[in-house]
């Protein structure tokens, strides 16, 4: 059974504004039940969609901000949850839009190397921020997104490629050659097959050339879903097991 969740409290995730150089990064973390600053966490990074960009600061935690509230999760696998929020005119990814002319569907081209994007730039000074101010676990840093956060994901797990311990990419894309700058990092993809905005072979392809290198890499394909993966992905009770059972050496 899936649950789809439209809507959560932002009750429990408390309100910041990074601040960083000229730039400001409104973001939600989430400290531990029991928060004890004398013991390490995890720290967990989410990355939202194009549609939850703005400046609001409640915006992005509309899909998924609902599972790591639960009484569940918190039990399970206690950690630093931080949910960033992207300007409404910019773009976790780099990545170029046009449309097929044929089909009038959207498609995206990714850069063959990784470019300057200072919206990610922000996020990991977030991060070391963070990790300056809270008893973060720097074996254990996971990073997860979807659509926009999930090309997102692949392109800040390229340009950190020993700095995370797994990360989740779900519906994104990455261009194949970056796939031995990812190839370290224990990835798990998933992607509807019948997705209407951002094209399933995006995950297909960077899988294909991450299992030619040996990568510790998996995919999750849902054959009758379309764009609205991460419903489907947050309900499997595997992810947070696995992801949460990767740890950096």
């Amino acid at each position: 059974m899936i649950l789809r969740f439209t809507s959560v409290s932002a009750q429990e995730y408390e309100p910041n504004v990074f601040f960083h150089q000229n730039d400001t990064l409104p973001y939600r973390i989430l400290l531990p039940k029991d928060f004890d600053s004398q013991k390490s966490y995890p720290l967990l990074v989410i990355l939202h969609g194009s549609g939850e960009r703005g400046n609001d600061n409640e915006l992005q935690l509309f899909h998924g901000g609902y599972l790591f509230k639960t009484e569940e999760y918190r039990a399970k696998y206690p950690s630093i949850v931080v949910f960033p929020q992207c300007p409404v005119e910019s773009y976790w990814a780099s990545v170029s839009e046009d449309y097929d002319t044929s089909s009038l569907k959207k498609k995206y081209t990714y850069a063959k190397s990784l470019p300057k994007n200072s919206q990610l730039d922000i996020v990991e000074s977030l991060i070391k921020s963070l990790e300056q101010n809270y008893p973060i676990d720097t074996s254990r840093r996971y990073l997860g997104g979807l659509s926009m956060g999930g090309m997102g994901t692949f392109e800040l797990v390229s340009r950190n490629p020993d700095f995370f311990a797994a990360a989740f990419p779900i519906c994104g894309g990455a261009n194949p050659n970056w796939a031995p700058l990812l190839s370290k990092t224990p990835l798990w993809l998933f992607h509807g097959e019948k997705d209407d905005v951002v094209w399933v072979n995006h995950s297909k392809r960077i899988f294909k050339a991450l299992k030619k290198l040996g990568a510790p890499v998996r995919i999750t394909l849902y054959p009758n879903v379309k764009h609205d993966s991460w419903n489907y992905a947050f309900a499997n009770p595997n992810l947070m097991k696995w992801l949460f059972s990767n740890k950096k050496k």
